[in-house]
């Protein structure tokens, strides 16, 4: 069941993007290129995710990966009503109503485990830490190679205790989620070419590089610096198979700088810069999920309007080099020129 990441054809996987981008055709078109193609099952309850696997199984015969959020602990109470507080004119323009009780919010974890133990998948990895030693030994026993992503050498010791298999070098440079095994961690800036090594420098798993890899020289940089293989996210959104909203492709192009911030999530994301960014970046407590649920209904009155002021726009450094097209053409395409 389980796949080496030695056996792909190209050593190119598609990321993990919650809230949309990935769905099971953008994950079957990667495989179709030789790549292993990923469905995010953040924000997804355990059937949701349940069937996209199933769709995913009758686009491709290959191997796929899920991608499972961490839950973490309650964030400050008081925090989040301090900043709900800060939000109600944001509320008042936008007309809707702001969440005044956020129940817990584990991201059906549980339940999405023994979903996979179940009816187990090739690949699993994980955003924001780690399963537990026996949640870990439940799925390697099951067959499913494990995939730990991490941010610092530290969270990389951590993983392979763990009982990773491999792990996800993820560089500041990414778009969308830092993946801080600590919600109140402040990030890491080490580059990814410099992270690599310093990851590799205390484990032999094999590494995959991740962040601002948009073309064949990125692509290429990451294998020398000691990647087994890189993992494409921001490059792939305005592929024919992303689910990515229009006003988010078309933001990819249109506006300039990306930053990272806590305003939308209260984890740090990299995105598009824009005024509520500027506006309440700076306030966000770092309190995941429930910033998530806080912002949830302004962030979906931006959506239905295409308010690029306002919306939140996952995207990594390298955005301006995401072009459109067939994803299995693009991957073919970026591959190609890293080889060259």
């Amino acid at each position: 069941m389980a796949v080496r990441l030695a056996e792909l054809a190209l050593p190119v996987i598609g990321a993990p993007m919650a809230g949309g981008a990935s769905t099971p055709e953008l994950a079957a078109a990667v495989n179709r290129a030789g790549g292993l193609g990923f469905l995010a099952a953040g924000y997804k309850s355990a059937p949701a995710m349940a069937e996209q696997i199933a769709a995913v199984r009758k686009l491709t015969d290959r191997p796929y990966g899920v991608n499972l959020f961490v839950p973490a602990p309650p964030g400050d109470a008081a925090a989040v009503a301090a900043y709900r507080e800060r939000l109600r004119p944001e509320a008042a323009r936008w007309q809707v109503a702001l969440p005044e009780e956020i129940a817990p919010d584990r991201d059906d974890w549980e339940a999405k485990l023994a979903a996979l133990l179940a009816d187990p998948v090739p690949v699993v990895s994980y955003t924001f830490g780690l399963p537990g030693p026996a949640q870990a030994a439940a799925l390697r026993a099951a067959g499913t190679l494990q995939i730990g992503t991490v941010t610092t050498p530290e969270e990389a010791r951590a993983a392979e205790a763990a009982g990773m298999d491999a792990l996800c070098v993820q560089g500041p440079e990414a778009g969308g989620h830092r993946a801080t095994h600590r919600v109140a961690d402040r990030p890491g800036e080490l580059p990814l070419l410099r992270l690599l090594p310093a990851v590799r420098a205390v484990t032999t798993l094999p590494l995959i590089a991740a962040g601002g890899l948009g073309d064949g020289p990125a692509i290429a940089a990451a294998l020398r610096a000691g990647a087994a293989a890189v993992q494409l996210g921001t490059a792939l959104l305005r592929t024919d198979e992303s689910g990515a909203s229009a006003a988010h492709r078309a933001a990819l192009g249109e506006l300039p700088e990306t930053v990272v911030t806590r305003a939308f999530t209260g984890r740090p994301a990299r995105g598009l810069r824009n005024p509520f960014i500027d506006r309440h970046g700076p306030y966000a407590p770092p309190a995941y999920p429930e910033v998530h649920h806080l912002t949830a209904p302004l962030r979906a009155a931006a959506t239905r309007r295409g308010d690029l002021r306002a919306m939140h726009l996952w995207a990594g450094t390298a955005h301006h080099l995401a072009r459109t097209g067939p994803a299995e053409q693009l991957v073919t395409d970026l591959w190609r020129a890293a080889r060259e």
